[in-house]
């Protein structure tokens, strides 16, 4: 060999190594996005992360949850999608392997006289068995390589999508369980004033049949009735509906005894929301869309290594013969090695466009990103304005619920001492329903606004995915 032929292959091998390198993937980092340095109510900027057994502090609500974890269909898609995504992955990976395969034929053929050169019929036997390798591609640029990374983010990302899924089960579980508790409480109240509704009735109808009451007091009696009828009516048919939603979220009917409001407790006081840049840690949804951008950034690169050849090797060993016990016998071997390089010439700005889309996809994840982190933050500090105020509406509301009681009791008062009549008595009852009412609302509320907190913080992570040993 010349010395000139080995510089023009150093040069040769030169040039494919600095293609190869400008084709090297290399990570992309996640944008940053403006975030305010601290969450305006938080009560500290040191963060504690707690299990959701950890922060709930009820038995039947935990048992519930656990249920609603191994039967929600939900996350049984979810945890399919994780399979599904994973099975991709595979298929992708395989084509950085060449694929071998095995074969045996046999063939007989008859060539008629007339076709034959000694003009005679002749009988032609073949036979061969061996190994092979189709069409593997040399991934010299990096194609397979960034289409392979890019299949491995989606399944990073439908990971974490599960575990946000699992997350917005325990929110749902927890706070259709405190629906319920609020609604228990309110039917409580509500069933007793109707009591009250209809002793009034029966008092003002046998005044008004003996001509000792007007009948304005009469039909007043009978309006408030009909009010709390229909709102008790009303709340038993949002708390039939919400079992109905209940045993959808548990995945299988379940016995069901919600015990009062008051007794619903958390560990509210334990968790703590930290400072907003780690909910890029924390943030299943955030980590999803993390994993989204890697996968889309990945494309990129495959769309510009379509522009460089493609080599592909096909080869085969084995061994043939006309006669079949001839197969092993020296002498019999077959081989065939057939390389091929395909190189895009005119392709009417096709590669192009694909590139182009993979650069705006890439874009479009990069805004989905941003979205997605900011909306993260809004739902924290969402939450943390809820518990701020929902705790100072809760104490103005139970102080104004004792005023409301008193009023009630001295109208009763004044009625027996003849100082008013019962229309004063019944507004004051209506008035004290209505501030009941409001502040189980508000009781209900607050306590939703805890769980609402812990899943916008970030929730619970079962375990820790494969993902986060990519981030």
């Amino acid at each position: 060999m010349s010395v000139l032929t080995i510089q023009k292959n150093i040069y040769l091998l030169g040039a494919v190594v600095s293609l190869v390198g400008c084709q090297q993937l290399q990570p992309h980092a996640a944008p940053e996005v403006a975030l305010a340095n601290t969450y305006q109510y938080a009560q500290s900027t040191e963060a504690q992360r707690l299990s959701w057994q950890d922060y709930l502090n009820d038995p039947v609500l935990e048992q519930l949850i656990q249920q609603a974890l191994s039967n929600n269909h939900d996350l049984k898609i979810a945890s399919l999608r994780i399979a599904e995504a994973q099975a991709v992955y595979g298929i992708q990976r395989s084509q950085l392997f060449p694929t071998i395969g095995a074969d045996a034929s046999g063939q007989r053929n008859r060539v008629p006289s007339d076709l034959s050169y000694t003009r005679q019929a002749v009988l032609n036997d073949q036979y061969q068995i061996g190994m092979g390798m189709s069409q593997w591609e040399l991934d010299l640029w990096g194609r397979i390589r960034s289409l392979n990374q890019s299949a491995l983010q989606g399944f990073f990302a439908t990971q974490w999508n599960q575990v946000a899924v699992r997350n917005s089960i325990i929110q749902q579980v927890a706070q259709n369980y405190l629906t319920l508790a609020e609604l228990e409480k309110r039917i409580e109240f509500a069933e007793r004033s109707v009591q009250n509704y209809q002793n009034s009735v029966r008092i003002f109808k046998r005044r008004y049949d003996v001509g000792a009451g007007s009948k304005v007091e009469y039909t007043q009696a009978l309006t408030l009735l009909s009010q709390g009828q229909a709102l008790l009516a009303q709340l038993h048919k949002a708390r039939d509906m919400n079992r109905n939603y209940l045993v959808q979220l548990l995945g299988a009917p379940t016995q069901l005894k919600v015990p009062g409001l008051d007794q619903v407790a958390f560990k509210s006081n334990a968790l703590q929301a930290g400072l907003p840049s780690e909910l890029l840690l924390n943030r299943p949804d955030i980590a999803a869309m993390e994993a989204k951008l890697q996968a889309q950034h990945a494309n990129i690169y495959a769309a510009r290594a379509a522009f460089f050849p493609r080599i592909a090797l096909t080869a085969s060993y084995g061994s043939a013969s006309a006669d079949l016990d001839g197969l092993f016998k020296a002498g019999s071997h077959a081989w065939a090695f057939a390389p091929s390089i395909s190189i895009p010439i005119f392709t009417a700005g096709r590669l192009k466009s694909l590139v182009t889309v993979a650069e705006v996809r890439t874009d479009i994840a990069v805004a989905e990103y941003e979205k997605t982190v900011q909306n993260a933050f809004r739902e924290v500090s969402d939450a943390l304005a809820e518990r701020q105020w929902l705790t100072q509406q809760l104490q103005i509301q139970r102080a104004g619920l004792d005023a409301f009681n008193e009023r009630a009791r001295l109208a009763e008062l004044r009625f027996d001492s003849g100082a008013v009549s019962y229309l004063e008595v019944l507004d004051a009852q209506r008035s004290l329903l209505q501030a009941e009412q409001q502040w189980i609302e508000t009781q209900s509320a607050l306590m939703k606004s805890y769980v609402t907190l812990y899943v916008a913080l970030g929730g619970d992570h079962p375990a820790q995915p494969i993902a986060a040993a990519a981030r």
